[in-house]
């Protein structure tokens, strides 16, 4: 069992969308990295989407400045935000796909249809010293793909498994597994996140492959309650107890 701790990644947009519900100045993008950081998250993850339905590129300068752990930009694979990561130049891209409609990123990347697109945008960040991880689903042949675009990072997408129950649940648990030991074999980090919560994240962090999980959405929902110190917390006990 691996018992190296997992790094949090905090997503940030789930705070930043009560600013947008409202267009207001407030929270303040500098107070929410500065409040996320110092409650002991280990990184900071922002989606810059291209309808601009939540952070703004004011904010991803913002964190650029700010952030004193590591920033982590999720970004479609267009040519518009490679440029703007390669100007911003994070410690950490992922690539996500995207649709216009959704409410939230709702699958992983297309590896195999937008293979040659997805592969320049990977080579042209990691040529210029940004760590690079693809959005997938736990599948192995979207794996193989992701090994022969050069990515050194995944992160396997867990909403299925979040909105799954009982026997699907299960299933899609081992689907995730198996997707994790055969990354690992590559020599490929994995990553996971979305939907994970104070129930679902134990049977995940487990894995002994998982070496961060990006969470947001239910850690903000649960601030509301005990505050960002008290819900990070929880979250990394939760962590430590499955790597147990």
């Amino acid at each position: 069992m691996n018992t190296k701790p997992i790094a949090l990644g905090f997503n940030i947009d789930h705070i930043i969308n009560i600013r947008q519900a409202r267009l207001t100045p407030y929270p303040d993008i500098v107070d929410v990295v500065e409040s996320v950081e110092q409650a002991g998250a280990d990184a900071i993850t922002l989606h810059l989407r291209e309808d601009r339905r939540h952070i703004q590129d004011s904010d991803v300068d913002a964190v650029r400045e700010h952030c004193k752990t590591r920033m982590n930009l999720e970004m479609a694979a267009t040519d518009e935000m490679t440029q703007i990561a390669l100007k911003i130049q994070p410690e950490d891209c992922c690539i996500v796909p995207e649709k216009r409609e959704e409410l939230t990123t709702e699958g992983g990347l297309d590896v195999v249809g937008a293979f040659e697109r997805i592969k320049n945008c990977t080579q042209t960040l990691t040529t210029n010293n940004i760590k690079v991880s693809l959005f997938i689903e736990p599948n192995i042949e979207h794996i193989k793909r992701a090994v022969d675009m050069g990515a050194p990072v995944i992160e396997l997408h867990t909403g299925h498994y979040a909105n799954y129950h009982g026997d699907e649940q299960s299933k899609e648990l081992e689907q995730i597994a198996k997707a994790a030991d055969f990354a690992h074999a590559q020599g490929i980090q994995v990553n996971a996140g979305h939907g994970l919560d104070n129930i679902n994240t134990l049977a995940i962090a487990a894995l002994p492959e998982i070496v961060e999980l990006n969470i947001g959405h239910y850690l903000v929902a649960r601030s509301v309650f005990v505050g960002l110190k008290q819900a990070i917390e929880e979250m990394k006990a939760i962590f430590v107890q499955a790597r147990k």
